[in-house]
């Protein structure tokens, strides 16, 4: 049977195990499932069903006896252990260089650029968590006008202004003009727009984000997929990490809840190509605030939602599961983890009880994709189609 649709749901930060090299990336013995898996209200059926705990190195959880689809861990080969190169990884561009990071600050030749662009002076400049950075600067940023910059472990340059002060399309503005000064050595992976609104000592961040992202350095998947006129959605912060680039269709989501309501209403559809979502709440609001209860039920409730999708699956559509790196909740710190990430398969067409052991590459999805589709494989990575596609 040809396939019709595939359909990518990217678990943010949901990692399976250290891999061999985490110490390098200044991670310990880490392992996000295994840390929220030990939750007395963590209680996820259908991944088990699916192979979960078949992974190989998993080591947590009841293995499933006859899992329904296939199975596999990926390694990352890319430098780094952020949102943006885990997913160029997925879409099949490996980098062989990390994105510039900035533990102490950014050099104060980039802050003149911007303060220059901008009108405005700069508070902050400081790795810092998004909700204690308007706690600590939101009054000063009220007085002066002042915008908040901020970054933190990962690529990124983050600017927090209240929607009194400045409103979000003034603030997509300013993010828009560091991204064009944010380039060459200094090109982080993304500018990201924090509005927040409410009174000290009660500021809130607004649903408002928006990520201003580097624009991959070779064709994806989804540059593949599009020139083969094939359907790409992208649910979630999909667009935004590719820069808009391959994606036919952008679905806005509010958190993980809305974001599998709009996969499972994509069902409905009718359209060949890829529906590629990620769910952030798992990384955003649970891995870097280290909260392993709340992760948990945040892989429970995907977990319910993943049973009604499921159900709703056609004859020919396929569903992957995987992560773009680890967040630890039960590891020191606040930082992303250096892990494997899951892999599952499974749709009528799909081989069940295969385990795919451990491949070297996140870039194996994007190859398995294109394959799929019966398009020829011109990114990094191997595919898994003949292994995991029924005769």
């Amino acid at each position: 049977m040809k396939i019709k649709r595939v359909f990518l749901i990217v678990l943010d930060s949901f990692g399976i195990g250290q891999q061999a090299d985490a110490a390098d990336y200044g991670d310990g013995r880490c392992s996000t499932l295994k840390s929220i898996a030990a939750a007395p209200n963590y209680n996820t059926p259908n991944l088990q069903k699916l192979g979960l705990f078949n992974i190989e190195g998993v080591g947590c959880g009841i293995r499933s006896k006859d899992p329904w689809g296939a199975f596999g861990r990926l390694q990352e080969k890319s430098h780094g252990k952020d949102t943006t190169t885990g997913h160029w990884e997925i879409a099949g561009i490996i980098s062989e260089k990390a994105l510039p990071t900035y533990p102490h600050g950014f050099p104060a030749a980039i802050l003149h650029a911007l303060e220059q662009k901008w009108g405005r002076r700069i508070i902050c400049n400081q790795p810092y968590s998004g909700t204690a950075v308007i706690h600590d600067y939101g009054q000063e940023h009220l007085a002066t006008g002042a915008l908040i910059v901020y970054t933190s472990a990962d690529s990124v340059l983050q600017i927090a202004a209240h929607e009194a002060i400045i409103p979000p399309e003034e603030l997509y503005t300013y993010c828009r003009q560091a991204r064009a000064i944010m380039t060459g050595a200094h090109g982080v992976g993304r500018i990201i727009a924090r509005p927040f609104n409410g009174s000290y000592p009660n500021f809130e961040r607004t649903p408002r984000r928006h990520d201003f992202s580097l624009e991959p350095p070779a064709p994806t998947m989804l540059d593949i997929l599009t020139k083969a006129n094939l359907t790409t959605i992208g649910i979630g912060k999909i667009s935004d990490i590719f820069a808009g680039r391959g994606i036919s269709r952008h679905l806005a989501s509010s958190d993980n809840k809305n974001g599998m309501e709009q996969a499972i209403r994509c069902l409905t559809e009718d359209f060949s190509g890829l529906c590629f979502a990620n769910l952030v709440d798992f990384d955003m609001k649970y891995g870097h605030r280290r909260d392993i209860t709340g992760y948990a039920q945040a892989a429970t409730d995907f977990d319910r939602q993943l049973g009604e999708f499921l159900k709703k699956m056609q004859a020919d559509d396929v569903l992957m599961i995987t992560a773009d790196h680890g967040c630890d909740p039960g590891a020191p710190g606040t930082d992303h983890t250096r892990e494997y990430v899951p892999f599952l398969a499974y749709g009528q067409t799909i081989t069940s009880n295969l385990d795919l052991k451990t491949a070297p590459t996140f870039a194996n999805i994007s190859a398995t994709v294109l394959d799929l589709f019966g398009l020829e494989i011109t990114t990094a990575g191997q595919s898994f189609a003949d292994k995991i596609r029924k005769n």
